[in-house]
């Protein structure tokens, strides 16, 4: 049986690069599915995601072999994962729960391919959610005075699980700099698009008030500065004046959950990448 893997690679750009890495694969047998490149002249790096089959009697170490040629030639940045591990993923939430709700419905009908490791929460709301769902659950209430100790819970319970990625869906507390660090680039959180025009309590409220026609979501990596972290997937809704406050919420809570579903499928396929401050999503 065949094995399904999908590599990525960053470097400064130069004539060759596509031909060698494709060139070695073949060389083993792979089967390429799937290739995105994208080349940001801004800064000179190329990027590219190759999504490829191998037969069952290929090694990872026989493709990292056969690939290290090109890395060494071109100094290129590399990961690989294989498509068949089901990656384990960590969802955090306070109260509102409809964008944990609708990652687990994902998951169930077979859209995301994630393993829930955990459900954290600062509030005992979701506990039922979990119990049905036979996920553990760990009510960890945060204030000042033990911040510190339920991030240090958490990173433990990251490293405990094995878990890829740590998910804010709708988790209302504000990560230290440190753990915001930690997790760089393993961790995603949602929020209205209304940022930074409408910060604080009632953001649709505020929007409503405002007379805006589009509400939209934005998530991102978790960065130390807040709600800034590098952009994964954005969409919108027009609205228009014949609508309520309460109209603004429920579909907010609908692109919320959307935009975050989309954003840790994206993130889980290995779609993104880091370049800098920004991302490069092959969706």
């Amino acid at each position: 049986m065949a094995s399904n893997l999908i590599l990525t690679l960053t470097c400064e750009d130069r004539p060759g690069i596509v031909a060698a890495v494709t060139t070695e694969l073949a060389g083993i047998g792979a089967n390429i599915a799937e290739s995105n490149q994208f080349w940001d002249r801004q800064t000179n790096r190329f990027f590219m995601r190759i999504a490829f089959t191998v037969p069952e009697t290929v090694s990872r170490e026989d493709i990292e072999r056969a690939i290290k040629p090109a890395v060494e030639r071109f100094s290129m940045k590399t990961a690989m994962i294989d498509s068949a591990r089901k990656p384990k993923i960590i969802i955090m939430v306070s109260k509102f729960d409809h964008a944990m709700l609708h990652l687990l419905y994902q998951i169930r009908v077979g859209w995301l391919n994630a393993e829930v490791a955990a459900i954290v929460s600062n509030h005992e709301d979701s506990r039922r959610t979990a119990e049905i769902e036979g996920i553990p659950y760990h009510y960890w209430p945060v204030d000042k005075n033990n911040k510190a100790e339920q991030e240090k819970k958490l990173l433990s319970l990251v490293a405990e699980t094995g878990t890829d990625l740590v998910i804010l869906a709708r988790y209302m507390q504000v990560f230290s700099d440190d753990l915001s660090k930690r997790l760089f680039g393993k961790a995603i959180n949602i929020h209205h698009s209304f940022l930074p025009s409408f910060k604080g309590a009632k953001p649709y409220h505020q929007a409503y008030e405002r007379g805006v026609k589009l509400i939209g979501a934005t998530a991102h990596y978790v960065t130390p500065e807040l709600d800034e972290g590098p952009i994964i997937e954005q969409d919108t809704e027009r609205v228009t004046h014949a609508m309520s406050a309460d109209d603004l919420v429920a579909t907010g809570r609908d692109v919320e959950s959307r935009v975050l579903a989309k954003a840790v499928k994206n993130h889980l396929e290995a779609r993104v990448m880091l370049n800098g401050h920004k991302t490069v999503v092959f969706a």
